[in-house]
């Protein structure tokens, strides 16, 4: 692939920064976003950073005077509006370039090739420009030859200010000083095993990767790194995945908030995330004809401990809720053994297959040709349009204690109509 263009568009600390669109408070202020059940920090914003807190940070360590000094906020993690958020993201990128990769809840690649002709940095600035007004995030974005001089272009753009966010690398008079300036480990598709293996051998930084020989490249990182460093000289070889390819598992589990004894909120639980994984099956338009359910205690305590799992097969590939939901408290109550402190229960869809290509049965109705398709459509429709779990099953409980620890959650601004922001004029 030759003459080819590229551009990297990620969201700045994308978590702090969808809690910032829907409180301006926060802005100029410490963010910190916590892991399942409030434990550690997994994302931070760069306010945060230069406190000298650091991502894994367990929050119980962070100084409570610090905590005040600064005003540092505090929130445990919002998955359903940062997926949300992420969505209208994506969204808005497809209006500028007919080729997109997802590459994360907070990137994308865009193929710029077609637009050669236009000034790609006035343009990056554009969509930068965009995505903000629309979605309120803010993005930084590279520009290169290849994916992963791309990357290297949005590393420098989200650390010079002067870039105002974009920075173009196909059009800098010097391509080499960026690449001078880039440690090895710092290069897309150079894990740590590989950047300590460089560093050894006195390759320090992108330039000197990018001029390492082919042969010894291959010998001691495999085609993946020779596809590395061809990438590095302009050579795209790392093609857009635009197709996003059928799940072979969806798994669907979380720790508790506390310890769970009791069979019934087990079963509860089991039945909560089942009903997750069988929507998520659904959305992919798919059907699975087994599932596994798997129950531990936690590992790192100092009690009794115990964990297992069961498999089950259903007669025909399904994604109607109520089939799998029998066989999950079949198999808890099978598994289940009391006198023990449960610290995670989940479960697991397999034998997966798209909807289209389900067998049928010549002497009993399937999923797909009665009406439990029809409930199952009614349901999502009724539950996308009034919020998550508006309409759900009896067996998921109502109280639901088992839930995990997230004392600091903001609401779901952009999926609940409980949550919508009020405004005051």
């Amino acid at each position: 692939m030759k003459n080819e263009c590229f551009a990297l568009v990620d969201c700045n600390n994308f978590y702090a920064a969808c809690e910032r669109v829907f409180d301006p408070e926060l802005a100029g202020k410490p963010v910190g976003i916590l892991s399942n059940n409030d434990g550690i920090i997994v994302a931070l914003s760069r306010e945060l950073k230069e406190l000298g807190i650091t991502r894994g940070t367990p929050v119980f360590k962070i100084d409570p005077h610090l905590i005040r000094k600064h005003d540092i906020r505090i929130f445990s993690s919002n998955y359903t509006l940062y997926g949300d958020m992420s969505a209208r993201v994506m969204k808005t990128l497809c209006q500028f370039a007919p080729d997109l990769e997802v590459y994360s809840i907070d990137e994308a690649f865009l193929r710029l090739t077609a637009l050669r002709h236009l000034n790609l940095a006035a343009y990056a600035l554009e969509i930068r420009e965009t995505v903000n007004r629309w979605t309120g995030l803010p993005v930084s974005i590279g520009i290169g030859a290849t994916k992963t001089l791309a990357k290297i272009a949005n590393h420098v753009a989200k650390r010079s200010p002067a870039s105002q966010g974009v920075f173009d690398l196909l059009s800098h008079p010097n391509r080499d000083s960026i690449l001078e300036k880039i440690d090895v480990k710092d290069v897309w598709g150079v894990g740590p095993r590989y950047s300590n293996l460089l560093h050894r051998n006195g390759i320090n930084n992108a330039l000197q990767l990018s001029r390492a020989p082919a042969g010894w490249i291959q010998e001691k990182m495999t085609i993946m790194g020779l596809r590395t460093v061809m990438e590095l000289n302009g050579t795209a070889c790392i093609e857009l995945e635009m197709a996003v390819e059928p799940k072979q598992e969806i798994v669907s589990s979380k720790s508790f908030g506390q310890p769970v004894t009791e069979l019934a909120d087990l079963q509860e639980a089991a039945s909560s995330y089942c009903l997750r994984a069988v929507e998520k099956l659904r959305e992919e338009q798919q059907v699975a004809s087994q599932l596994m359910v798997y129950l531990t205690t936690n590992r790192f305590r100092d009690e009794p401990q115990y964990a297992n799992f069961e498999s089950a097969h259903l007669p025909l590939p399904s994604a109607y809720t109520p089939d799998f939901l029998h066989l999950v408290r079949q198999i808890l109550a099978g598994i289940y053994r009391p006198g023990y402190r449960y610290k995670k229960v989940g479960v697991m869809l397999s034998d997966i297959i798209p909807a289209s290509k389900a067998p049928l049965d010549l002497f009993a109705p399937t999923y797909l040709d009665d009406r439990r398709q029809t409930i199952m459509a009614c349901l999502d429709g009724l539950n996308r349009k009034m919020g998550m779990h508006t309409v759900t099953y009896a067996s998921t409980g109502r109280e639901q204690h088992w839930q995990m620890k997230r004392e600091h959650l903001t609401p779901h601004y952009t999926t609940s109509w409980q949550d919508l922001p009020r405004v005051k004029a």
